[in-house]
């Protein structure tokens, strides 16, 4: 489809972020870090700032790029491909769309350190094991002007490196109610919040924060008390198409590992790619990710013109993408052989980037519902 071609400009963007990631995050980065026991390289983020990749969605008025979600979902690929792990999603993506549908001096001066590379955000959202904000329970008491914070987020992506944390907390009503939830923007070093950081199998940074009546004033709060899901939802749409993006890039990286390997490794004098088998999963497998990677574009592209239609897109792609790396990490590790299951192989930390990326802000299914239901189905 035409509309679906990439611009020159993307290209370009692609053809940058491609051989950067390359180069200063290849695969072997993240054994580094692993050795080093850290979830990311710092000097590596601050690179990513200063080529504007923190800014790409701040307005320029506040010192952004601006350049869009289509831009972001492109970046976010690139990183998945090989394995680059840093604050991007979260910061970047996240707590940067957030921000800005709030549209307050704060806010504006929140976008700027962002853009910089002076701040990171991490999204304290979900209580259980699945996707559900409406379903927090995490008590907000009205303390004075204020609140108190007290409950448990148990999984927070780069909770233990972010300086602060956008957390969702009730404030009326009971858990399942869509209402009575508010949006805090809170210190990270604030009196009474512990972070427990977890040793995860992607090897990203994930923490358990624990509030403990922590203070929040009205400043905190982002947009309206009792309404907090409708200033998140800018949020959390972004979130889920670049982290569909990134997904879709751990997927190409797995297919262009495992055809490598296919082509060097030799079974009965001849290379395993040459096994007519082989070549139609391999070819099944391309079709499907070049599929996928239309729904991604396309949901880039509605974020970018029309907002506030973009769930549709957005779940559609994030679907897709939750299922094409699964069969992406499947037949990589298969067509490997039992090596595929060894860390001495790449090949393994893309199956597990790809298990924790495709629960994040909703799985296969509870995007597939998303999908049947705006289809009437």
């Amino acid at each position: 489809m035409t509309t679906l071609m990439e611009t020159e400009d993307e290209v370009m963007l692609r053809d940058a972020a491609r051989g950067f990631v390359a180069e200063s995050a290849p695969v072997a980065k993240l054994r580094e870090n692993r050795k080093a026991g850290r979830a990311f390289d710092p000097g590596l983020w601050r690179e990513m700032a200063q080529m504007g990749w923190s800014g790409v969605l701040v307005p320029e008025v506040c010192g952004g790029a601006e350049m869009g979600h289509r831009a972001a979902c492109i970046l976010a690929e690139e990183m998945g491909r090989t394995l680059a792990a840093s604050p991007f999603l979260s910061t970047a993506v996240v707590a940067a769309s957030t921000l800005r549908a709030v549209a307050t001096d704060r806010a504006g001066t929140a976008l700027g350190q962002i853009a910089a590379g002076d701040v990171i955000y991490a999204l304290a959202l979900d209580e259980g094991r699945k996707y559900a904000p409406e379903s927090t329970a995490m008590q907000a008491e009205r303390a004075g002007n204020g609140f108190r914070l007290t409950g448990v987020k148990p999984l927070v992506a780069d909770g233990s490196a972010a300086d602060r944390v956008l957390v969702l907390a009730r404030t009326a009503g009971a858990p399942g109610d869509a209402v009575g939830l508010t949006l805090f923007d809170i210190d990270a070093a604030r009196a009474g919040l512990t972070r427990d950081r977890l040793d995860t199998i992607d090897s990203r940074d994930h923490a358990r924060l624990i509030f403990d009546a922590v203070e929040a004033t009205g400043d905190d709060v982002l947009g309206e008390v009792d309404n907090g899901l409708a200033v998140l939802r800018a949020g959390v749409q972004a979130g889920q198409a670049a982290m569909a993006a990134e997904l879709l890039g751990v997927a190409g990286g797995a297919y262009g590992m495992t055809v490598g390997y296919l082509k060097e490794r030799r079974q009965f004098d001849r290379t395993i790619g040459s096994f007519q088998a082989l070549q139609h999963r391999a070819a099944h497998l391309w079709a499907e990710i070049e599929v996928t990677a239309s729904a991604i574009a396309n949901a880039g592209r509605v974020l970018d013109k029309t907002p506030q239609d973009a769930q549709l897109a957005v779940s559609l792609a994030k679907a897709r993408a939750a299922q094409t790396v699964d069969l992406a990490v499947r037949e990589g590790v298969q067509m490997h052989g039992g090596i595929g299951m060894t860390d001495d192989y790449d090949i393994g930390f893309y199956m597990k980037r790809a298990r924790v990326g495709a629960e994040w802000l909703g799985d296969y299914g509870y995007h597939a519902a998303l999908v049947a239901a705006a289809r009437g189905f």
